[in-house]
């Protein structure tokens, strides 16, 4: 298990490792719901989508 980010609710901060988190997309990972709406509200799906076309 990789620590790849963390979210305080309280202090309204949010840290992610965008290129690991890329990483294990690319690899298959599923997130769950909650990290899914985090990942989402930080665009990094479109990031995501992104690499996904330079690598096909």
């Amino acid at each position: 298990m990789q620590k790849v980010g963390f979210y305080d609710p309280i202090k309204s901060q949010t840290y992610l490792n965008v290129p690991l988190i890329l990483q294990f997309l690319e690899k298959g990972a599923q997130p769950t719901e909650t990290v899914y709406d985090i990942l989402k509200r930080a665009e990094i799906f479109k990031e995501f989508r992104l690499n996904q076309t330079k690598f096909n």
